[in-house]
């Protein structure tokens, strides 16, 4: 199939005012990622390398009024889209909740672009697709689910609009697909497993895994039989095994005591690192690039033999400027972890407990006042589940958010264990 782009940019930049919308009417639009309009600020356009202020008068409050006016609602998560097509539009607020700056994100269905790994979804294995943001991550998933639902029945669990579009009518980018809409961020767990139950479904598709809750019914959905097409947060396996939230997904990691005799058997000290249970996903593709990705099958011998630090065979995938694919091996570096985790946020927990179950611990882990400054936030389940601007926050940049329901010594202290795990020596991938 030929590569095909669709992307309604027409109706996105109908419901800009009209200065703007003229500023626009330039050659390089098909390159067009966003358009960043901010009180009191230029209007501004971001492509792929670059951004451009389009016009040296400030955006005002009627001009944001006026894009308002003609989108659908924003939802809890300040996102909101136009009906039937991949376009989203973010809100940015104050304090009194009023709009000041909006964030309209181009939305482009990319068919004939999955034939690089055509064979890997075929094989009927669930997949987990990692990337960097902007990366092409949920277009690859549309199109997979495109692609299967030729065949099979699809169900698509659609968080944020961004698979199946805006509105009732799903965007025809995902073919005969069925969509299941999730009215908050936080409810996707349970709609993931809504899918299951009611719907018969051979193949689901869900983007952006980002928890322990949402991990943990893909596991669910997994063990019924069900296909699982996925994106989460992290770039790459070794990311993924180093997140305490979503390392489940590859089948999580548990600290293990040898005998002294199997210590010398394997040749190993006697504590080590060992995957816990089975993997989720039975493959995963890293996307570096949009026509450069890395696949990994048999996630469950990669896991291991990362965590034995041992290098594990990879394939690399591209796609040349002629749309030839070219296929080759490559070694991919042993996994190594040393206190990946040290700075933590706590977000509704109290931070005396917290600096106690530390101490009890003896864990080597510091508390921050700044989400910024974290490699994890920690919360409680009832603050999860109302999604605040700083979890939300953190899920978008891919930083871990472990959640423990409640804010007793003894749940803090079970949490402190898990996230920072023994240390792995640098030279051996063994733990010391």
């Amino acid at each position: 199939m030929a590569k095909k782009i669709t992307d309604d940019l027409d109706v996105l930049l109908g419901v800009l005012p009209q200065r703007i919308r003229d500023l626009l009417n330039t050659p390089n639009r098909d390159e067009l990622l966003e358009i960043v309009l901010d009180l009191g600020r230029p209007p501004e356009a971001r492509f792929s390398d670059t951004f451009v202020y389009l016009d040296k008068e400030p955006v005002t409050r009627e001009e944001i009024a006026e894009v308002v006016e003609k989108i659908g609602e924003f939802g809890s998560d300040n996102r909101a889209g136009i009906e039937r097509t991949l376009h989203r539009i973010s809100a940015l607020r104050n304090r009194r909740g009023d709009i000041i700056g909006l964030t309209l994100r181009v939305g482009r269905a990319v068919m004939g672009t999955i034939d690089i790994i055509d064979d890997v979804i075929h094989k009927e294995n669930s997949i987990l697709l990692l990337g960097k943001p902007g990366v092409g991550k949920t277009t690859m998933l549309r199109e997979i689910a495109r692609e299967l639902a030729e065949n099979k029945r699809v169900v698509i669990v659609d968080t944020s609009n961004e698979i199946g579009g805006d509105g009732d009518i799903p965007h025809p980018g995902i073919g005969k697909a069925r969509r299941l809409q999730v009215p908050r961020h936080d409810l996707q767990y349970q709609v993931m497993i809504e899918a299951v139950e009611n719907h018969m479904p051979e193949v689901i598709v869900i983007d952006e895994i980002g928890n322990s809750y949402e991990a943990d019914a893909a596991r669910t959905i997994a063990e019924r039989g069900v296909m699982l097409i996925g994106t989460a947060h992290g770039k790459s396996l070794k990311n993924l095994i180093s997140n305490p939230a979503l390392v489940d997904l590859v089948g999580g990691i548990q600290s293990v005591t040898l005998g002294d005799e199997e210590a010398r058997r394997r040749g190993t000290q006697k504590t080590i690192l060992e995957r816990k249970q089975e993997p989720t996903f039975d493959t995963v593709i890293e996307i570096i690039e949009r026509d450069t990705l890395v696949i990994i099958e048999d996630v469950d011998q990669a896991v291991d033999a990362l965590l034995r630090g041992e290098s594990i065979t990879q394939e690399v995938r591209t796609r040349d400027d002629k749309g030839k694919v070219i296929v080759e091996e490559a070694q991919k570096t042993p996994f190594q972890r040393t206190r990946t985790i040290r700075y933590i946020f706590p977000y509704g927990i109290s931070r005396n407990k917290l600096a106690e179950a530390i101490e009890k611990s003896k864990a080597p882990l510091d508390i921050v006042r700044n989400s910024k400054d974290a490699d994890l936030v920690l919360t409680l389940k009832g603050q999860y589940n109302k999604l605040p601007p700083y979890i939300r926050e953190a899920e978008e940049k891919g930083l871990p958010v472990k959640v423990v329901r409640s804010n007793t010594l003894v749940q803090l202290i079970k949490a402190v264990i898990e996230i920072s795990p023994p240390k792995i020596d640098d030279d051996s991938g063994y733990m010391g």
